[in-house]
């Protein structure tokens, strides 16, 4: 049956922003060239009617360039449509691409809310209310627990402060006073009087030793005197 009557033709997609675009962008290019050759075609032109004189010749060679200067400005009127054809695609494209944007914004919104909602769910303010409550409770409990183990067992309670002041002046006082006088122990300090009190040196009469020198005799010229004793023997 497809064979006699045929089957029935797919439609073609549209064709996209994008593809639109570049069909327009080498459209522009193609008349852009042409532009090119006329601009070049007209520069001779110029050439040729400065180099002939006033006349026929002249008129013919600017009937041509007026010619080109027609097609050339067909040509940028073609390209300024294209140009404006443009301009209306690149706005549609980002029109179109700023809602895409959006589109998976929202998407993404919509998860995140979605994930935070069950979160939401497993933490409850009254919770972490009840467990801030709970954790002053024992860190005053804790509290309670090093002050009593830092109780003294040999102070007693009815000790009165004005007593204990006075007794910690009175301490003060006698560390003053006993600054003041020398702290070396009494076993420690020297005996002044015993050794003021020493022996008489002996006199130059004294009997010494035979054989010894005096060291208080002296001979005439003052030399320490020989005993006899050592001079006899």
């Amino acid at each position: 049956m497809k064979r006699v009557f045929g089957g029935k033709k797919e439609k073609e997609p549209p064709p996209s922003i994008n593809d639109a675009s570049e069909r327009i962008n080498k459209r522009g290019d193609t008349v852009d060239e042409k532009i090119k050759k006329l601009d070049a075609e007209l520069s001779s032109y110029k050439e040729q009617i400065k180099r002939t004189r006033p006349g026929p010749a002249q008129e013919a060679v600017k009937a041509r360039a007026m010619r080109v200067l027609k097609q050339k400005r067909m040509y940028e009127g073609q390209r300024d449509m294209l140009y404006n054809q443009t301009f209306n695609l690149d706005q549609v494209s980002f029109a179109a691409e700023g809602i895409k944007d959006a589109q998976q914004t929202m998407s993404a919104l919509k998860s995140a809310n979605k994930e935070l909602k069950g979160m939401m769910k497993t933490v409850k303010i009254q919770d972490i209310d009840n467990m801030q409550d709970e954790m002053m409770d024992l860190m005053d409990v804790s509290n309670e627990i090093q002050e009593s183990l830092g109780r003294s067992y040999s102070v007693p309670d009815d000790i009165d402060e004005d007593d204990l002041m006075g007794e910690l002046d009175a301490l003060e006082a006698d560390m003053g006073t006993e600054t003041e006088h020398d702290s070396m122990p009494s076993y420690l300090q020297p005996d002044l009087e015993a050794e003021l009190n020493l022996p008489s040196a002996p006199s130059g009469n004294a009997a010494m030793p035979p054989g010894r020198y005096n060291a208080q005799a002296e001979d005439e010229l003052g030399l320490p005197a020989v005993p006899q004793a050592s001079i006899r023997g």
